[in-house]
């Protein structure tokens, strides 16, 4: 059976595709984007996420651990990152939620059978959606979980940064519905020095799926500092103007709610400098992208809105 790394699978969503979804959050992602709200899916491996202002000072996770990954000082609780394997047995003891273990090995067929369960609410257009992270960093586990789905005629969507070769994309076209894809920025050099990777594999890897008749609904976190300028915007738009399958085009504004994390896995946080766009800005850029094959909407606050064409 495969297995991979799953954080979390999140049931009832609505923003990862069309209908009521279940999306399976994978671990693992290629590159290094300062502005992600999920970086607890940078690394493949399970990892602790760690939440000092909730201790209350049992030192349970000391007893426990047989790394020696937990002390006890006069400052208070003191964790040993570089000594952890992150197996958890102090998690299981943290009843105040201070430690939280991210990734979890899974099955497919466990993944899929919570999938089934969700059934009854995926009518007429729902189904599952694999995201991360980058499920391609699991490429094999990610084929597990879809031919499952396809089997059980259910629809599947993946969310994906494309920066492959094509032959690890290719395995999948078949079994998958709908691809959503991410574009940050069309021009390359500002691409690789704010993701750490080029995109000329995410753009042709775009007009493969287009050729072969693959929807397609793109991407793209707008950053005030980073993408935020309507050439930034526009340009990604005249190249999606290009291909015949894209079928909408999201701006997503950036949100901060993710900056937490940072400090809980050890990692440096998103530059200060960033920061939202405002709604007046977002509906400048949307405006400026919209093309006569697609559909422009910004999402934000709950709410979603679409510019058309007219």
């Amino acid at each position: 059976m495969a297995s991979g790394i799953v954080t979390h699978i999140q049931r009832f969503s609505v923003h990862d595709g069309p209908g009521i979804r279940t999306t399976i959050f994978l671990k693992g992602c290629q590159m290094r984007c300062p502005w992600c709200h999920n970086p607890e899916t940078y690394r493949r491996q399970p990892e602790i996420q760690v939440f000092p202002e909730r201790c209350i000072g049992c030192k349970a996770c000391a007893e426990v651990c047989r790394q020696s990954a937990h002390e006890f000082t006069a400052a208070g609780h003191v964790y040993h990152r570089d000594r952890c394997v992150a197996c958890g047995e102090c998690v299981d003891t943290c009843y105040a939620q201070s430690l939280v273990r991210v990734g979890e090995t899974r099955t497919a067929e466990t993944v899929v059978a919570e999938v089934l369960s969700d059934r009854p609410f995926y009518q007429p257009d729902g189904g599952a959606t694999i995201s991360g992270g980058e499920p391609l960093v699991q490429a094999e586990f990610t084929r597990a979980i879809l031919e499952l789905c396809r089997r059980e005629g259910i629809h599947t969507a993946v969310e994906s940064n494309l920066a492959w070769p094509w032959e690890v994309v290719a395995q999948l076209v078949p079994l998958v519905d709908l691809f959503l894809v991410d574009i940050k920025l069309l021009d390359d050099t500002a691409h690789r020095a704010w993701t750490g990777m080029s995109n000329a594999p995410v753009l042709e890897n775009l007009r493969q799926l287009d050729d072969c008749g693959k929807p397609l609904v793109i991407r793209t976190p707008v950053i005030s500092g980073v993408n935020n300028r309507p050439d930034d915007i526009e340009a990604i738009a005249d190249f999606l103007a290009t291909l015949a399958s894209v079928e909408q085009y999201d701006l997503l504004p950036y949100h901060p709610l993710g900056t937490g994390k940072y400090e809980a896995l050890g990692l440096a946080g998103p530059p200060p400098r960033f920061h939202s766009p405002t709604a007046a800005e977002l509906q400048t850029l949307a405006a400026r992208a919209v093309r006569p094959n697609f559909a422009v909407t910004v999402a934000g606050a709950g709410v979603r809105k679409q510019y058309a064409s007219s």
